[in-house]
């Protein structure tokens, strides 16, 4: 009697390895566990089916990025696993991932590229393609040569010169050329942009900007204070572009506000800089709404993440209110909805002011919008040690 057999008619998602190193001598808020976790989350983003782990610590980096032992080991968890892609939690250089895939036999990609690719199936607008098109351009024009290993034979000496190092050089010169064009589109659209600014606040209104984690809720945050309809998913990278609207405080004063582009651990520096036209609104900012998610356990991580990056774009002194977001899915766990661990690690002293909200529920809007306007207008700001949560 023949068996019945089925077969799946969803996409095919490639089977990937993580592999993860730990360095005894680097320092990093993040547990090399906790980063692998993300890791995971943004393969399942880009389609792929994590389904095993590697990891090494190790007292300096290695040249290969894993140890020969590991390489051998990883190897073999490939062939066992039928695995189509390793996926490395750190970017690799060239060299290295060309020296990867020749031994393990099978597709290497690092994180930078898994987010850039990620970020590649979010956007939607123009200005979203074209900034992605150029950090993924960047990216690869270090790795040309790479992409024609088939070449190698052709590429010196006696009897080899031919077509294989023209080639990589035509190449190279068509990315330029490519990457030009980008930058001048992009560097159009940082232009209209400011403009835009100019005639939306007319050099006088204040600009407020939503920055966090990504997933952090800042799209739900900005939803409810100025009843827009920007999409809300529960993913990574769901807001590429960024949206301004107008709004009103209690007081009557208008602002400007704007939901940004999420930050994410080790966010590749070629993504800041392809995004520099978005993250203007950040730069040109009076005051940052800073979204976290309360839930996370890795909470106090990820607002470290964007405190660093922050920093690093030069607006680390600009004034911030920290929006402790989702609390509706704390808020049943116990009595005491924020975790203590949280609220002492927070160092308040670098928020003009602390709201617990629920975007979902719609809890601490309220409070939310007279914070801004406290701030805003310059007011007396008290600066909370204890955290007391609004009756929900």
């Amino acid at each position: 009697m023949a068996k019945h057999r089925t077969y799946s008619t969803g996409p095919f998602r490639e089977r990937a390895i993580l592999v993860g190193v730990h360095i005894r001598s680097a320092s990093d808020y993040w547990s090399l566990e906790d980063s692998l976790a993300e890791l995971s989350e943004l393969a399942r983003a880009a389609g792929a089916n994590p389904v095993a782990r590697l990891t090494q610590t190790m007292n300096r980096p290695s040249p290969t990025y894993i140890g020969k032992g590991k390489i051998e080991e990883l190897k073999r968890k490939v062939k066992q696993l039928e695995i189509d892609t390793t996926i490395f939690d750190d970017e690799l250089t060239p060299n290295q991932q060309k020296t990867l895939e020749d031994k393990l036999g099978v597709k290497v990609i690092d994180r930078t590229a898994l987010i850039l690719d990620v970020f590649a199936q979010r956007a939607r607008s123009r200005e979203g393609r074209l900034q992605i098109d150029l950090a993924q351009t960047e990216y690869l024009l270090p790795r040309l040569a790479g992409q024609w290993s088939h070449l190698e034979r052709l590429g010196g000496g006696v009897g080899t010169r031919g077509p294989g190092e023209t080639q990589i050089e035509t190449d190279r010169r068509l990315v330029r050329r490519k990457l030009s064009r980008v930058k001048k589109e992009i560097s159009q659209v940082q232009s209209q942009r400011n403009q835009q600014r100019i005639q939306r606040t007319r050099g006088k209104d204040k600009i407020i900007s939503l920055v966090g984690y990504t997933n952090a809720g800042k799209s739900a945050i900005f939803n409810r204070i100025t009843s827009s309809e920007v999409i809300e998913r529960n993913q990574l990278f769901s807001t590429l572009d960024t949206t301004t609207r107008n709004m009103w405080l209690p007081d009557g004063t208008r602002a400007t506000i704007s939901d940004t582009v999420g930050f994410v651990h080790k966010l590749p520096p070629i993504l800041v800089a392809a995004f520099r036209a978005t993250l203007d609104e950040v730069v040109e900012a009076h005051l940052l709404l800073q979204v976290v998610d309360v839930s996370s356990p890795y909470a106090i991580d990820q607002m470290q993440v964007v405190s660093d990056q922050l920093s690093n774009m030069g607006v680390g002194d600009t004034p911030k209110i920290l929006v402790l977001n989702k609390l509706d899915l704390v808020a049943t766990a116990s009595n005491d909805p924020l975790d203590s661990k949280i609220v002492n690690d927070i160092d308040i002293a670098d928020f003009s002011r602390i709201v617990t909200t629920s975007a979902i529920k719609a809890w601490g809007i309220k409070e939310l919008r007279t914070s801004i306007e406290a701030v805003i207008s310059h007011e007396e700001v008290e600066y909370f040690s204890d955290l007391s949560l609004h009756e929900v």
